[in-house]
Formats: C-alpha cells, sequence, structure tokens
C-alpha cells in the first residue's frame, strides 16, 4: 500500500480505531457473564490473525528473523494489557474503565524516560498531578473507593502505555501488516494458555449473541482496530497519536450512559474532564493555547 496514502489516513485511522473500542466496553460487560475471558479473547485474536493472515499473504515473503520477536514482544504485551483490563471491567464499571485505561497516555512519557533516558518535562509532571486528582474523584463515593477493578483497570493502563513504546521502536523499518498479523498469533497463543489454565473452553456451547459478540469483537475491535492503531502510530508523531488515542475514553463512557444506563455523578465528570486535561497537558504542552496567543 503506497506509503503517502497510509500517512494522509493515519490520524482518521486512530479515531475510527477509538470509536470502536469505546463501543466495546458496554458490550464486553454484559457478555463476560456468558463467555470466560481467556477463550473470548483466544477467539477473537486468533480470528484477526487468521483473517489478516489471508488479507496479507503476499507479503510473507518478505518475513525474516526480527519479525518473529518484535511481533512476539507486542503481542504478549498486548495480552497482559487486554487480560488485567478486561478483568478489571468485572469489578467496575464500563465508563470507569473506560477512562482509567487512558491513563496509558500519560506514563507513556515515564516509560520512555527509562527507556531513552528522556526526563519529562513540567508538562508531564502536571499531568501526572492532573491524572492523581481525576482519579480520585472518580472514585468518590462518600469516601475514597477505589475498587479491586479500578486497580486492576489502572495496571491495565501501564501495560498498555508499555504496548505503545514497543509498537512505536519494533515497527520502524518494518512491515506494519506483517507485524501485526505476528502480534496477533503471538497474543493469541498467550489467551489459549490461559484458556487451558481457566478451563475456559465451553462445553455446553454459547448463546447465539455472544457469538455474534465474539464476531463483532474479532472483525471490528481486534482485526480493523488494531491494525489502525498500529498503521496510525507508524505514521503519526507520538505526541498526536497518543492524544487521538486517548478518545477512545470518553467515546466508553458516551456508550456506556447511551446504551448500559450508567449515570455518571458531578464528581465523576470532573474526574474525567480532568483526566482527559492531563492527557492533553502531557501530548500537547498546550502548544495550541500558545500559538493561538501568539497569533492573536
Amino acid at each position: 500500500m503506497n506509503e503517502a496514502f497510509l500517512k494522509k489516513i493515519a490520524r482518521p485511522l486512530i479515531v475510527v480505531a477509538t470509536l470502536i473500542w469505546g463501543s466495546t466496553f458496554f458490550i464486553l460487560k454484559d457478555t463476560l457473564d456468558d463467555v470466560e475471558l481467556m477463550f473470548l479473547l483466544a477467539f477473537r485474536f486468533t480470528f484477526a490473525a487468521v483473517l489478516l493472515a489471508l488479507v496479507f499473504w503476499k507479503k510473507w515473503k518478505g518475513i525474516d528473523r526480527s519479525y518473529w520477536w518484535r511481533g512476539g514482544v507486542m503481542g504478549v504485551l498486548l495480552f497482559g494489557a487486554y487480560a488485567v483490563q478486561n478483568y478489571g471491567l468485572m469489578g467496575t464499571t464500563p465508563g470507569k474503565n473506560a477512562f482509567f485505561t487512558a491513563v496509558y497516555c500519560v506514563i507513556v512519557p515515564f516509560l520512555y524516560w527509562l527507556v531513552d533516558r528522556r526526563r519529562p518535562d513540567r508538562f508531564h509532571v502536571l499531568a501526572a498531578l492532573l491524572c492523581i486528582a481525576g482519579i480520585g474523584l472518580v472514585s468518590w463515593d462518600g469516601g475514597l473507593a477505589l475498587s479491586w477493578g479500578d486497580g486492576m483497570t489502572l495496571c491495565g493502563g501501564f501495560l498498555y502505555a508499555c504496548h505503545i513504546i514497543a509498537v512505536s521502536k519494533f515497527s520502524q523499518g518494518r512491515d506494519i501488516f506483517l507485524l501485526t498479523v505476528i502480534q496477533f498469533a503471538s497474543t493469541a497463543l498467550c489467551c489459549w494458555v490461559g484458556t487451558a489454565f481457566t478451563h475456559g473452553i465451553p462445553a455446553d456451547g454459547l448463546p447465539g449473541r455472544a457469538w455474534l459478540v465474539l464476531l463483532y469483537l474479532a472483525v471490528a475491535a481486534t482485526s480493523l482496530a488494531l491494525l489502525f492503531q498500529n498503521v496510525g502510530q507508524k505514521y503519526t508523531s507520538p505526541s498526536s497519536a497518543a492524544v487521538l488515542l486517548a478518545l477512545e475514553a470518553p467515546f466508553g463512557v458516551a456508550f456506556s450512559v447511551a446504551f448500559a444506563g450508567e449515570s455518571p455523578t458531578p464528581f465523576m465528570y470532573l474526574g474525567f474532564a480532568l483526566i482527559f486535561v492531563a492527557v492533553v497537558c502531557s501530548e500537547t504542552k498546550f502548544d495550541f493555547l500558545r500559538r493561538r496567543r501568539a497569533r492573536a
């Protein structure tokens, strides 16, 4: 596919990906009552790996050893992030799960400090403080009550940050479509191992609605959305990509309010706003405000 065209559509692809992911939070909340998590993840990533392997079969001739370890690391990190986040969803609301996951955008600069020795500036520190304040407000229920599901979701956000760094570093100079297939296959393998340990393969079958959800997650939320993310990250600056990826959180809350009957409190709205401002602060340093003031 033409490089110039991919660069042109990179940002819209990320936005579409976040919209798809936002629609999955309330769907997953109900589906996890019928389907064991490890089987759900194993199905969606196996289906996605096979589908993309067939779509991009002509690219396999360009594979070398580096693709396997790069895609393998990306896949293991993605498995950890999805597993921890989705287990966390069992102990919190879809809206809070969506927003707590978004803290990866604030965590990324600090992880880059460890990896590339690039020290966070004052904007990153401010973003971290805003994020902590936002988490406190979202968790406020007459007292500071951070549920086990909230805690696991935050851990999932950390793993997503690790995955974002891995994609950014490992995709350079590699075919992103082929790398994505190997990533999916690696994630699927981890999920099937998890399924064996949790005895998650359904013995009596699944309801028809559950199969429809699994197909939606496999095709839209995995094959398309994660591919869109990988392509978008490769051809978009890290700051722009992180802000766009953060749109998953408000989309998740919007879908939860519209279709799952979730009723956020005023404290939650304020907390959500602070977390989103933290993301914008961390990734843009409010440069757009300075440019507007300079033009005035």
